[in-house]
Parts: structure tokens; sequence; C-alpha cells
């Protein structure tokens, strides 16, 4: 059995995904309280999506799966989309801001990973 080393872009972005599921778990649960748009089920799918999706690609860069660039590029583009919306309707609220910040960072760590395996 081969055995793949974990490096630090792979430990580093495994950690972005950990800290994005987190993030995107609990400005979920925020936005119900708020109401409005915020709890929509556009925005409410989309951010659980998120979060679902980090999980998953963290798991994947963990266990060294072949297939990590593939949840990683998925994961990507889903992180975008929950950045772009965080920011557009949660524009004075803090947690929403914090979770589009990690979203971007996930959403970059990702990026790359996809991008090296391509």
């Amino acid at each position: 059995m081969h055995e793949k080393k974990m490096t630090a872009e792979i430990r580093e972005c495994s950690s972005n995904c950990i800290d994005c599921h987190a993030i995107c778990v609990e400005t979920a649960a925020h936005c119900l309280t708020l109401g409005g748009e915020h709890a929509s089920a556009g925005y409410q799918t989309l951010i659980q999506d998120c979060a679902e999706m980090c999980q998953t690609s963290a798991n994947f860069l963990l266990r060294a799966s072949e297939r990590h660039a593939e949840t990683c590029g998925v994961c990507a583009r889903i992180c975008r989309a929950c950045a772009e919306t965080c920011l557009r309707i949660g524009k004075s609220d803090e947690l929403m801001k914090r979770c589009a910040e990690i979203c971007q960072r996930c959403a970059a760590s990702c990026e790359r990973m996809a991008h090296a395996m391509a």
C-alpha cells in the first residue's frame, strides 16, 4: 500500500475547509433568527451546501483521496457563491462579514489544491 505524504498545503486547505464548515453552520443558525432574506430557502440552502461541501472536501484531503482536487474545485465554487451572498445580504452584520472572509479564504485555498492536481 502506497502512503501519501500530508503536505503543509494540504493541511492548510483542510484547516480552511474545517473553519469554513464551522462558520457556515454558525451563520446559518444566526440568519434564521434574523429572518427575511437571511432565512430564505435559497440562502439557507446555499450556506448549508457550503458547510457540507467544506466538510466533505476536508475529509477527502485528510485521507489523501486521489479525488480531492475534484472536491476542492466544487468547494471553491460554492464558497465563492456563499461569500458573495453573505456580503450582499449581510452588509452590516459582523458574523456574516466574517463568514464571507472565511469562505473567500477557503475558496482560494481549494482553488490552489484543485489547480495543483490538474
